[in-house]
């Protein structure tokens, strides 16, 4: 007949569960830092060399504009070509216009306007509704608060594109009529 004798210390059961826990919360801490910085699910391609022009086309463009919204010092610099209608609101300057889109919102067609601010001195040449392509560069501006905002280089008077809405940026819009509803 065997007889074992186990003799538990308590502080000693402590130190190795305190361990083993740390050990698990330091694997979760380092996945979810890894899941965050590399795996989003949507990045803009911050290597564009600023000297390149990155074009906007309407798939991209709310995913791109809450890109820079998001992280505008990194965009400063960056010279941007895309295409949408001159919009202004009564408490813009002259010189100053947004390069609007319509983001659909819902199934009922709802939408609401989305754009960059732009300005230039030929935008008091554009009335309101018109189409254009505008190539330009992103500054830090000033509207109601800090925003990226869209110094133009060039600008003309183009067509309304096939695809004239545009969607809310991947999975991340929750309507107003949600939140209040």
């Amino acid at each position: 007949m065997f007889i074992y004798n186990f003799k538990i210390n308590g502080n000693t059961l402590f130190k190795g569960t305190l361990a083993f826990i740390l050990i698990i919360a330091s694997i979760l801490l380092i996945f979810s830092v890894f899941n965050i910085f590399h795996q989003s699910k949507f990045k803009v391609d911050d290597n564009i060399n600023s000297n390149n022009i990155a074009n906007i086309d309407a798939n991209q463009y709310t995913n791109i504009l809450e890109e820079v919204y998001n992280n505008i010092d990194t965009y400063v610099g960056q010279s941007i070509n895309f295409t949408g209608y001159v919009y202004r609101l009564e408490d813009m300057k002259s010189t100053e216009f947004v390069l609007a889109r319509d983001m659909l919102i819902n199934s009922d067609s709802q939408s609401v306007v989305v754009g960059f601010l732009c300005t230039s001195d030929l935008s008091k040449n554009f009335k309101d509704g018109t189409w254009v392509n505008v190539s330009g560069t992103i500054v830090k501006g000033y509207y109601h608060n800090q925003i990226p905002v869209i110094e133009i280089n060039s600008i003309e008077e183009t067509q309304k594109p096939d695809e004239e809405f545009v969607y809310p940026p991947d999975d991340a819009y929750i309507p107003t009529s949600v939140i209040l509803g």
